[in-house]
């Protein structure tokens, strides 16, 4: 399993309880390919560009969707850029993803026997092992999972994240959080105003 995809398991988990935003965990998806492909050795980072390394299946369908799209022509993308252009709808992307491969289901209604709602979690090995994980406090998911509003951010940073390449990686998803969090309060104050214009008419 992928980080990327333990932490599409881990949402539609926390979903259950606590409605999620869904462009933070997109962008968080696309941060935790990163980490992914820097694993996976189809990627480097110098300083906070994205550098592409010899293309190799991963075995992950999404992965290797996010290997092909990666630039590959100096001076190539910064991670902050990758982030915006390749987690555009990429939560909705993976929660089709884990219904395909059968790790989630859209339960049926009582007498009409058409699909509804939203996809629920079915009991898999994958589901255990995300959970796991995540129970464990590894440090790689725990991140990405507070910079998708799921938990609380570690109070210090761990040992396993003190690295060049997981600082630049995070470091870039919380600015991007952060911005599209600044985006949503403008419009709502935006909102807000014309509704207060027609008001007053």
């Amino acid at each position: 399993m992928t980080t990327a995809r333990d932490l599409a398991i881990v949402a539609l988990d926390a979903a259950a309880d606590k409605p999620l935003e869904q462009g933070d965990l997109s962008l968080a998806l696309a941060a935790a390919e990163v980490f992914d492909l820097v694993e996976a050795k189809a990627l480097v980072l110098d300083g906070d560009r994205i550098l592409p390394s010899a293309q190799s299946p991963t075995g992950d369908r999404l992965l290797d969707e996010a290997a092909a799209a990666l630039v590959r022509q100096e001076p190539y993308e910064s991670v902050e850029d990758w982030l915006w252009r390749r987690g555009r709808g990429l939560s909705a992307a993976y929660v089709d993803d884990l219904e395909r491969v059968g790790l989630t289901a859209r339960p049926r209604g009582r007498r009409i026997p058409l699909r509804t709602g939203r996809s629920v979690l079915v009991d898999s090995a994958a589901r255990r092992a995300a959970e796991e994980r995540r129970a464990a406090g590894e440090p790689v998911l725990a991140a990405l999972a507070a910079a998708a509003g799921i938990g609380a951010e570690p109070a210090e940073i761990p040992e396993e994240l003190a690295g060049e390449t997981a600082t630049t990686v995070l470091a870039a998803v919380g600015n991007a959080v952060m911005e599209l969090e600044a985006v949503r309060q403008r419009r709502q104050i935006e909102d807000a105003a014309f509704d207060n214009v027609w008001r007053g008419y």
